[in-house]
């Protein structure tokens, strides 16, 4: 498997609730799951969530 470069730009969900109506960010992963993770992590950290927090995000991923 090889790595990809997945970006992310869109909303930011909490459970049916938009969060943020637009957010950008971008991880390496082996895979489009593991780099939805990887990418709910990071927003979670940067805005100051706690890790076991419900967030999701329904837009697409675009490999880079």
């Amino acid at each position: 498997m090889s790595i990809n470069k997945y970006s992310y730009d869109g909303p930011v969900m909490e459970f049916t609730t938009c969060v943020t109506p637009k957010w950008y960010g971008s991880t390496y992963a082996i895979s489009e799951s593991k780099a939805r993770s990887n990418l709910s992590y990071q927003y979670k950290v940067t805005h100051g969530r706690t890790p076991d927090s419900s967030v999701s995000l329904p837009g697409k991923l675009t490999i880079n």
